[in-house]
């Protein structure tokens, strides 16, 4: 990726030395990201806020994480933002994604990143990339709800279950996987807040189910 690149930024960050695959997953430091999007749809919505926590298979580390809020290129006013907490004047006085890029890469270089269903973090960061540098940002992920869903797989109800409204398959969503480890309930949809809670609930995964010595390649996506 690093030879691929145009652009220097994206030069620097690939040319960061990455664990190789046959790294103990004790041994690898990781990153736990959170996006607030104000939907869902990485064409039409946007980046409202970042969550980061640098952490690995024994702490975490608070003195090192960030919530950014971002400036979406979406009109503010159209903006819905009871969920988030986020508050229009927050918006209109935040930086862009293109004012924090440089500290995201920073952030980012080195560590495997962790999210709890990534394909919302990897695409809105891919698409948010591309309208800046032309080019995707490529990093390896490791997802909480894949895992949780190897140890809890989905279940397709049969025809008297679907009749009575009853679901087979406990829920994958954040808050219910943690419930499962005894982990404590969080108020939901804050970036920061939400990456706390993931990096806890890999520990968590990692401490029940897994070797230290588990090469990260296992896990990563």
């Amino acid at each position: 990726m690093a030879a691929k690149t145009r652009d220097a930024r994206l030069h620097a960050y690939y040319r960061q030395p990455l664990a190789p695959a046959d790294t103990p997953i004790s041994r690898v430091p990781m990153l736990a990201l959170d996006l607030e999007t104000t939907g869902l749809d990485d064409q039409d919505d946007a980046i409202l806020s970042i969550g980061l926590i640098p952490f690995d298979y024994y702490r975490i580390r608070c003195n090192g994480a960030v919530n950014w809020i971002v400036r979406p290129n979406l009109p503010i006013e159209e903006i819905a933002v009871t969920i988030h907490g986020i508050t229009h004047s927050d918006l209109e006085a935040a930086p862009t994604f293109a004012d924090y890029f440089d500290a995201l890469l920073q952030a980012l270089a080195g560590k495997v990143i962790v999210a709890h269903c990534h394909e919302i973090e990897r695409r809105f960061l891919k698409v948010a990339t591309m309208q800046l540098t032309g080019e995707p940002l490529q990093f390896p992920m490791i997802d909480t709800m894949t895992i949780e869903e190897e140890k809890h797989p989905y279940k397709r109800p049969n025809a008297i279950q679907r009749w009575f409204g009853e679901i087979n398959s406990p829920s994958l969503r954040l808050d219910a996987s943690r419930s499962r480890y005894g982990l404590p309930s969080y108020h939901p949809h804050h970036a920061l807040t939400d990456a706390l809670a993931t990096a806890e609930l890999l520990q968590a995964q990692l401490q029940d189910r897994y070797d230290p010595q588990t090469p990260v390649s296992q896990f990563w996506l």
